[in-house]
């Protein structure tokens, strides 16, 4: 397994029945790879995947009639998807593609010979064993275990999304009844051979985390009786069911019935026998076979009653993706690696942006947020102090482009918060609050604040954009109209003593006031905190980028301009 970061050549010579390998030649004749433009073997003859878009939701409608009847409890079809390789997209490469982007349990490079290879990076174990001396049973009885894999869903941009995403995978009943019915049929296969009482589940909805998947994954173990060994506790296993259904042998003429192509290697399993009875074999998934210059990757989705057709469609393209691209990467060309990088400018490069800190817990990661705009952020703590420095900027030429006011603990007369907007009304500075900073406008511009049944500090909740809020010149311009934030307050904004002057930009489901503008002038706010690990980081950024862009007076812009 590459995973040992190590690589050696064993070379063995055989013995029987009086006749040996021994000085037989052990290198065979050496044949290059052939791409699909220069292999004559496939006739010229390409297409991009076995069923076309769209088809493969009709076989699930098939199989979930079958569902229905009691013919089947699950099933799992695939399909191929296939790339023309050329001179440069050896098998080679594309193993150490695999092994850089993709790596995994059970990587393997076969040469099969005439004009075929198996290249992959499986994550699911077969059938694994091996002799265990303490044990319940008997000294050196061999132990079978495995980790069937079912339940997907695709991995998030960074770990507060991956975390997001396991939690969906794990409070998502489908996942869990194609897991469920995976490992009860695997246990059975096991009850088989297995001594009575040792098949056991010790491992339950696992996660496992690959380039593009996120898996559940069950671990299950039992002991062989002493009439059985490995090859045994590998035929009962085969086919696994991870990659048939159950009852399996319905499941499989099902799928001979309805899959598009025949499967190939898919499916099957690659690994080693020991000499001294042990056994490790992975499943050949996450595969790519290459067979006269067409590499061809198969990629199924298990199927239930409840499955929604166009979802397991996408599945498959999902779990297919981290093998075509790396096909796609090597047969990219050299030069399109050395074309020079442009740098985009942040919307706050050039910018200064003064943030003031109401005592808050929070307000240096808000300003990491807002430095990676490109702005210049200094931090000053509220109070007569930050107002005068703002206003010696003012008077010296160096009029910031924002200020931000922070959240903080109170309310927004603990710190004379509306002395600090009065200063940037009257000097023509646009203004973003967070939390506090919100509750400040309220009541600075007429409105009032109310105080929650139930606090919410440290909770997510959804939010919805209203119309307004759905404005090209939004804070929330480009993003979806409904999202997860982070919330951290009591207080909040009354909507319905709010002043005439000020829109309401988003809305929880029970109708709190999560965001405002001004009608007329350049300030914003967010009930929430855009910095918190519950609140997507890429959310977040994009409220403050947007803020930096969108909040600015007119005359100033023109000034500028002239």
């Amino acid at each position: 397994m590459h995973i040992m970061s190590s690589a050696w050549t064993v070379s063995l010579d055989f013995t029987y029945d009086s006749k040996s390998t021994k000085g037989l030649p052990h290198e065979g004749s050496s044949t290059p790879f052939l791409a699909f433009n220069e292999n004559p073997n496939n006739g010229g003859k390409f297409s991009p995947r076995d069923t076309p878009k769209g088809d493969f939701t009709q076989s699930v409608a098939r199989a979930k009639h079958e569902f229905k009847m009691g013919n089947l409890f699950e099933a799992v079809l695939s399909q191929t998807f296939r790339r023309k390789l050329d001179k440069e997209s050896t098998p080679s490469r594309l193993f150490r593609q695999l092994r850089s982007k993709n790596p995994s349990p059970y990587g393997f490079f076969f040469n099969l010979g005439e004009d075929e290879y198996l290249v992959g990076a499986s994550p699911e174990m077969f059938v694994r064993c091996e002799k265990v001396e303490n044990n319940d049973y008997r000294p050196g009885a061999i132990r079978v275990e495995t980790c069937p894999i079912s339940g997907t869903v695709a991995r998030g941009v960074d770990a507060l999304e991956d975390a997001a995403r396991v939690k969906s995978l794990i409070m998502n009943l489908k996942e869990e009844s194609e897991l469920t019915m995976c490992t009860d049929v695997d246990r059975n296969d096991k009850s088989r051979i297995c001594e009575p009482g040792s098949v056991k589940v010790i491992g339950r909805r696992q996660i496992e985390m690959y380039s593009r998947l996120i898996h559940t994954v069950d671990h299950v173990e039992g002991y062989l009786r002493p009439e059985f060994d490995a090859l045994d506790a590998f035929l009962c296993h085969t086919w696994a069911v991870t990659v048939t259904g159950a009852p399996k042998t319905w499941a499989i003429r099902f799928v001979e019935e309805n899959e598009r192509s025949p499967r190939c290697w898919y499916g099957g399993a690659v690994g080693l026998v020991g000499f001294d009875g042990s056994m490790n074999t992975g499943l050949t998934l996450r595969t790519v076979r290459i067979k006269h210059g067409i590499a061809e990757v198969r990629a199924g989705a298990t199927l239930l009653y409840d499955s929604d057709a166009e979802a397991e469609e996408l599945e498959t393209e999902l779990k297919a993706s981290a093998m075509l691209e790396a096909i796609d990467r090597i047969t990219q060309t050299v030069e399109s690696d050395n074309v020079a990088k442009t740098t985009t400018k942040g919307p706050g490069e050039g910018k200064t942006i003064i943030l003031v800190d109401h005592e808050d817990s929070f307000v240096h990661t808000l300003g990491n947020y807002l430095r990676q705009t490109g702005a210049n952020v200094t931090t000053l703590r509220s109070g007569p102090s930050a107002l005068r420095t703002i206003q010696s900027l003012v008077d010296s030429g160096k009029k910031p482009d924002m200020v931000v006011l922070s959240p903080g603990p109170g309310n927004p007369t603990d710190f004379e918060l509306s002395k600090t907007i009065s200063l940037l009304e009257k000097n023509r500075i646009p203004g973003f609050g967070v939390c506090l900073g919100l509750q400040g406008m309220v009541e600075h511009f007429g409105g009032e604040l109310g105080v929650l049944g139930y606090p919410m500090h440290g909770k997510p909740s959804p939010v919805t954009l209203t119309e307004s809020g759905q404005s090209s010149d939004s804070i929330f311009s480009g993003m979806p109209k409904r999202f997860e934030v982070a919330r951290y307050h009591s207080l909040y904004g009354l909507r319905e003593k709010l002043p005439s002057c000020l829109d309401v930009t988003a809305l929880t489901d029970d109708g709190i006031v999560m965001a405002i503008k001004h009608k007329t002038l350049p300030f914003a706010a967010v009930q929430f905190h855009p910095e918190s690990i519950l609140t997507s980081p890429v959310h977040g950024m994009t409220i403050l980028q947007n803020a930096l862009s969108v909040l600015s007076y007119e005359s100033e812009h023109a000034m500028v301009k002239n």
